[in-house]
């Protein structure tokens, strides 16, 4: 058992339902909200990140990029742990179990009268299972051609943020798609972390990622634009949420801005990688990238409901109806 949860990466998680909470707490603060959905959604994106996660260490472990040069801890199949035959069931379990979370997702958010509306979910969790797999599994992964960065992006940012609202609310809030650009850049940035600390053992086997592609100088570039366009992205949104909604709009409420606390961590972790030589010492930032990010969503998302305190109590008092 420790093994498995080893090989489901359990700190890659928290970043992973980073836009799920934002997504559904914007709709509780438009007076909307449904839990069963919100559990669901959960399951639905944990499912797919341990989905991708046992099939990275499948596909880079059969193909031999996972070997002693690799900078990064032992993966389940490089260390013998588990062998590949026992992934590729885990695979396949854990991508029916996400397939049947996701099917109970979209009938509970739109039931069989919103026919277009699941058809069009459907289709999107086909293509997040597959993709998941695709990462590194099969004869011509796109993660090895550098593509890897758009998965994460569209996935966990657009489609977990607005997704999970346009479920709950039946509407489209364009303004959403600022903290979901955030999310997700903050999870590239990740993927910018582990691919800047793997650059060389995936040079030698052929892993061509945008850092092998580019370069260890143009990622540090990149990672610093992911990370402070994700800064002022949040930035945008809690602004344009306070003028939106206050009574008084020419007051400043700095509670709405509390989550810039956790921008500390994140400015402190920009100079550690501007000033790193040793490719080593990037695998500590990214735990420290995934909680920040996952704590800057926490805090955005009890200000979004707390913001209309009367409202909220009723939500909170009718969610198990």
């Amino acid at each position: 058992m420790k093994q498995w949860i080893e090989a489901a990466r359990v700190r890659t998680l928290p970043l992973s339902i980073s836009g799920i909470l934002v997504g559904s707490f914007f709709a509780m603060s438009q007076s909307r909200f449904n839990w069963k959905i919100v559990i669901l959604a959960l399951t639905t994106t944990v499912g797919l990140q341990v989905l991708s996660n046992f099939a990275n260490d499948y596909g880079d472990g059969v193909k031999g990029t996972d070997n002693a040069d690799r900078v990064g801890p032992q993966r389940a199949i490089q260390s013998g742990a588990i062998t590949p035959g026992a992934m590729r069931y885990a695979i396949f379990v854990t991508a029916f179990l996400t397939l049947v979370s996701a099917i109970l997702l979209i009938y509970k958010a739109f039931g069989v009268k919103n026919f277009l509306y699941s058809l069009i979910f459907f289709v999107l969790g086909i293509l997040a299972i597959a993709s998941a797999i695709r990462y590194t599994v099969g004869k011509n992964p796109y993660g090895y051609r550098g593509l890897g960065d758009i998965f994460v992006f569209i996935f966990f940012g657009w489609v977990s943020t607005v997704g999970i609202s346009f479920m709950i609310l039946k509407e489209l809030n364009p303004v959403l798609f600022l903290p979901a650009t955030a999310i997700g850049f903050l999870s590239v940035a990740v993927l910018n972390l582990n691919n800047m600390r793997d650059e060389a053992s995936d040079r030698k086997v052929g892993k061509n990622t945008l850092i092998v592609k580019n370069g260890g100088a143009w990622g540090k570039k990149y990672h610093q634009f992911l990370i402070i366009a994700a800064m002022v992205l949040f930035l945008a949104f809690a602004y344009w949420f306070d003028r939106q909604y206050d009574v008084n709009p020419h007051h400043f409420n700095i509670d709405n801005y509390f989550f810039v606390v956790f921008y500390l961590p994140l400015i402190f972790h920009l100079k550690r990688v501007r000033q790193n030589t040793e490719p080593r010492l990037l695998d500590p930032e990214l735990k420290k990238v995934a909680l920040s990010t996952f704590f800057i969503s926490v805090v955005m998302a009890l200000q979004l409901i707390f913001f209309f305190s009367d409202e909220t109590l009723y939500l909170l008092s009718t969610l198990f109806e």
